[in-house]
């Protein structure tokens, strides 16, 4: 428990070298890389989704990849395609690898992308795999799917269908800084000093045997039945809710609940797991109805109300 919280402490202090602020945001970050599975990340322009990745990845001496998602994006830009090649007289077709082929893969604006394109996704961040044609290729582990989206702005985007969205452990808000934190800011990517750079806290082998731990942390019978019933609530709370969540959102909160359990440096989990972990678990799980939309709910607020009752 030491070790995971010694690390993880040194990965949050250098990534403040480069990033003001955001720490709830790079908790829930942490949480689904924890949990070996992807996370969505919804946010206005300009806040710093790129470079917190990009930056996290280096921490953690992870390869990484970006893509920029545009409405002429084809799948065989993120996946790779077979290309016909001659050596010595001889032609053959040899596989050139996309930028999928990386441990951590920042898909910026992932709703811009057409539906076709965004397929192409799903196995990479389901099965960890990629297949062409008759060929199978295996991803190297550790392997994640961080997308981001912009809620405002949505000519000319393709809005995720559920069965992907559902893929991703964690939708995570990333807010406005504050006004102290946005005069740091400042002050660091404007004045003459030169941002620190940052070094290498541990290896894709020590992120694995992390992971490994995380499945290890118990969750006592109470409060996996607490999780049940929030997640049934969900499905039979027709005055708010449409539709509700399915059991991918009770094993993904047990599972997030028991990463911020480790982050915390505890070795069980807590109520205060479950109650941490419920709106970014669930917020892009259930879909509301006419009458909860009419009174101004938002999907944070539904989850709030379900949270009370349990």
């Amino acid at each position: 428990m030491k070790e995971v919280k010694d690390k993880i402490h040194s990965v949050t202090k250098e990534l403040s070298k480069v990033i003001v602020g955001q720490e709830k945001v790079v908790n829930q970050i942490l949480v689904a890389i924890l949990c070996d599975t992807n996370a969505l990340l919804e946010s206005y322009p300009g806040l710093g989704k790129t470079t917190m990745i990009k930056t996290m990845a280096e921490i953690m001496d992870l390869k990484f990849s970006r893509i920029q998602s545009t409405p002429d994006l084809m799948p065989t830009d993120i996946t790779g395609t077979y290309v016909l090649e001659e050596e010595k007289g001889k032609r053959f077709f040899s596989f050139h690898k996309g930028p999928i082929f990386a441990n951590i893969v920042l898909v910026d604006e992932i709703n811009r992308a057409t539906p076709k394109t965004q397929s192409a996704l799903l196995e990479a961040m389901q099965e960890k795999q990629v297949t062409l044609g008759r060929n199978t290729f295996e991803l190297e582990r550790p392997f994640f799917v961080l997308a981001t989206q912009n809620p405002i702005d949505q000519e000319g985007t393709y809005p995720l269908p559920e069965a992907q969205t559902d893929r991703f452990l964690l939708k995570i808000k990333v807010d406005y800084p504050t006004l102290e934190e946005e005069d740091l800011i400042i002050d660091r990517f404007t004045g003459q000093t030169p941002i620190q750079s940052v070094k290498k806290i541990f290896s894709a082998d020590v992120l694995k045997k992390f992971q490994s731990y995380t499945k290890q942390v118990p969750i006592a019978n109470d409060l996996k039945r607490k999780v049940l019933k929030l997640v049934n609530l969900t499905r039979s709370e027709k005055a708010m809710i449409e539709y509700g969540a399915s059991p991918r959102a009770s094993m993904g909160l047990v599972m997030a609940s028991k990463a911020n359990a480790l982050l915390d440096g505890r070795n069980f989990v807590s109520k205060k797991d479950i109650e941490e972990m419920a709106l970014p678990v669930l917020r892009h799980r259930i879909i509301m109805n006419f009458e909860a939309e009419r009174r101004g709910m938002t999907t944070d607020d539904v989850i709030m109300e379900l949270l009370k009752k349990i």
